[in-house]
């Protein structure tokens, strides 16, 4: 899932802030530090795409993120081998241009799943 400038802010803002944070937090500590009612609206947005959720605090809403960053960043990731016609040769892109460390933590991975496979 692809997300704007102002999403991409606002979820690492409470990616950062696990408990949560208000609108006019999140506005305030926004480089742009665009219009409360402007975060509002990205707010409701990212809800509609299931990845924040809001609770009501008193005469405001606290927002969450629904989950952390490294299930975001996973999700993208098979989102995009979908999308690739031939996987095998994307996935044999993307291992030729990864760092050891990611080769290595791809090999780990996959020993995981293989040996958790009756």
């Amino acid at each position: 899932m692809q997300l704007g400038n102002l999403e991409r802010s606002i979820m690492e803002a409470l990616w950062r802030h696990p408990h949560g944070m208000f609108a006019h937090d999140l506005a305030a500590g926004l480089p742009s530090q665009p219009a409360v009612t402007t975060v509002l609206t990205v707010l409701m947005r990212l809800a509609n795409k299931g990845m924040v959720s809001r609770e009501r605090v008193g005469r405001a809403h606290l927002y969450k993120a629904t989950a952390g960053k490294d299930a975001f960043v996973a999700e993208a990731m098979r989102a995009a081998l979908d999308e690739a016609g031939d996987v095998a040769a994307a996935v044999q892109q993307f291992v030729g241009t990864v760092s050891p460390e990611v080769a290595a933590a791809l090999r780990e991975a996959l020993g995981e799943r293989d040996g958790a496979e009756p």
